[in-house]
């Protein structure tokens, strides 16, 4: 295994699938892979882990991975964040437990899965890595350079192939119909 953000997320991935876990990966390093390639530290990894899961997933970590199941027990319940520290390379991976809300539940089921390393990982859309990375930079108040050149990165990228309509539905029920027309403004500057 590549002990690198995409090696560490195609391990994990391995396990959700052996537990029968859909999964994706989000964040910088899906915004990477949809648009302008950038350096990250960690990985953002969303799981529709169940309760079911947690003992047979934490397992599996073995001795390669930090976990403490009492915080996994805790995410899955209240559909939160946890995270696992590979020991070799001390990457950090945050793993969103998926929410029920029907928006969470379609970006899972409109995943892509884009061949790597003679792979396939599995990736928010190019319209569903825009939607959460907006969200990330509204709640950050707007105030992250690095968020803002990710979503440029996935819009100047992926120009031309975005489904507007998808995005301007999901944004405006959001409350993000104006960040994302500044988005759009942005990228056409450039």
């Amino acid at each position: 295994m590549l002990v690198d953000t995409i090696g560490i997320a195609l391990d994990l991935g391995h396990h959700f699938d052996a537990l029968g876990v859909v999964w994706l990966v989000g964040g910088s390093v899906a915004s990477s892979l949809l648009g302008e390639p950038r350096a990250t530290d960690d990985v953002d990894l969303v799981a529709d882990l169940r309760l079911q899961h947690i003992e047979p997933f934490c397992a599996r970590l073995g001795d390669t991975y930090y976990v403490d199941q009492d915080v996994v027990r805790w995410a899955v319940k209240t559909r939160r964040t946890f995270n696992v520290i590979h020991f070799e390379s001390t990457i950090k991976v945050d793993i969103y437990c998926s929410t029920n809300d029907p928006l969470s539940r379609m970006q899972l089921d409109r995943r892509l899965f884009i061949p790597i390393e003679g792979e396939r990982i599995p990736v928010y859309s190019a319209e569903d890595i825009i939607l959460r990375k907006l969200l990330w930079f509204e709640q950050g108040e707007r105030v992250s350079d690095r968020q803002w050149r990710d979503l440029l990165g996935v819009v100047r990228v992926r120009r031309g192939q975005l489904d507007l309509d998808y995005l301007r539905e999901h944004a405006q029920d959001l409350g993000l119909g104006e960040l994302l027309a500044k988005l759009h403004e942005a990228a056409e500057a450039v």
